[in-house]
């Protein structure tokens, strides 16, 4: 692994491991406010909120001005955000504290942009699938780490995520080259830009290749960003787990995604097209998404959990990759930051409609819902997917690039 890029994994575990330190405490850090498990449901969803407005625009300026420069806006960002956490006296607070950081926070599309500068079509799924094991192992850590500091009183995970972020910081300013050349960026400066808006977001939509990749990527996320939300609330209501037993899966399924991004989307990438990996991945996230809604069992569920966890592992840095080949060159981290807010959209919509369906239709209607979704996913990319040319070695859409400036 050269070293610019073990320095991003390195710069994404550090990322998760801070963020997954907080998280599962929140609801409880929110109670000690007086919050309603209504308003608790808007505090987790209002750093994705944020995220989903400022991750294109991000992305863009990274695009213009280098990947390094704007991850150390990112970062301290971050480091704000947990510092405020920490010292929050009030709800208010605490709701400042997670939207600054989701608005200055696009570190995952950020880094993303800087592998796809700094690997070549072979490689680019595999090393893309090293930022989501760095996502699976942050995961696995994080939760019990933060639990472990929680005892001590829950500002404690907030300022160990903001030393962690300090730690990120140092790290890119003394270590980190800068991904694009000066001349690149002095090119990409020069050349016209077309406003960011819905506009833009449905024209990119609009595009053959593109657009039919983003597609895929927004039914995905709906569906896995549901398991994602709602598994400990199904846990408790339909297999009655209790929060270490809850907390025992969710690491199974984070050492299954480690290994599934690690190790084995390399491999696959090297005998399979993309397209047909997302073809594969799809289909089985949907009949283990069926899975999920009936198990009747934690035997049961921990056999549906693994072919989960590999079609979510696979999908997520196939995607990634597709939509890096398929877009020019000038707007990877734009688009890159566009498929970010895809996945923060959905967060949204899926905690604040994931405990209604359990409440309301049962602890099944996410996984029915999810898994249908999936179907009609595996559908669409048979049709629209499949016979797309490769986008190695195609033009496909290059209608996504930017227009040449007019010569005087």
């Amino acid at each position: 692994m050269r070293r610019p890029l073990f320095l991003i994994f390195l710069f994404v575990l550090v990322d998760v491991l801070g963020f997954s330190l907080i998280l599962p405490l929140l609801p409880y850090y929110a109670r000690t406010f007086g919050a309603s498990a209504a308003v608790v449901g808007l505090l987790l969803a209002s750093n994705p909120a944020a995220q989903f407005i400022s991750a294109p625009l991000l992305g863009r300026l990274s695009d213009t001005y280098g990947r390094r420069p704007l991850l150390i806006v990112s970062i301290v960002g971050t480091v704000v955000g947990f510092l405020i956490l920490g010292f929050a006296n009030s709800l208010l607070i605490l709701f400042v504290s997670r939207i600054l950081d989701g608005f200055l926070g696009g570190n995952t599309s950020l880094a993303q942009a800087y592998i796809t500068d700094s690997t070549d079509d072979a490689g680019r799924a595999k090393g893309l699938g090293m930022i989501g094991a760095a996502f699976g192992l942050g995961f696995v850590v994080g939760p019990a780490l933060g639990g472990g500091l929680s005892v001590f009183g829950y500002a404690v995970p907030a300022f160990a995520a903001a030393g962690l972020a300090v730690i990120n910081l140092v790290g890119v300013v003394l270590w980190l080259p800068e991904s694009l050349t000066p001349e690149r960026r002095a090119a990409l400066a020069a050349r016209p830009r077309p406003s960011l808006g819905l506009s833009r977001v449905l024209q990119v939509f609009r595009q053959p290749c593109l657009g039919s990749v983003l597609a895929i990527r927004l039914g995905f996320s709906f569906a896995f960003t549901a398991f994602e939300a709602v598994f400990a609330l199904y846990a408790q209501y339909r297999l009655k787990l209790d929060a270490q037993a809850t907390g025992f899966v969710l690491t199974y399924v984070g050492v299954l995604s480690v290994l599934v991004q690690g190790v084995a989307v390399g491999w696959m990438t090297k005998r399979f097209s993309e397209s047909r990996l997302t073809l594969f991945g799809s289909a089985l996230l949907a009949v283990s998404l069926l899975g999920w809604a009936w198990a009747p069992n934690l035997p049961m569920l921990l056999v549906v959990l693994a072919p989960l966890a590999l079609s979510g592992g696979l999908l997520n840095p196939v995607l990634s990759s597709l939509l890096t080949k398929f877009a020019h060159q000038d707007q990877v981290g734009e688009v890159l930051g566009l498929s970010t807010s895809i996945g923060s959209l959905t967060r949204v919509i899926t905690s604040a409609t994931g405990g209604w369906m359990i409440g309301s239709l049962g602890a099944w209607a996410p996984g029915l819902a999810g898994g249908i979704l999936m179907l009609g996913v595996a559908a669409f990319t048979y049709v629209r997917l499949l016979p797309l040319p490769v986008p190695a070695t195609s033009d496909c859409d290059r209608d996504s690039a930017l227009p040449e400036p007019a010569h005087p």
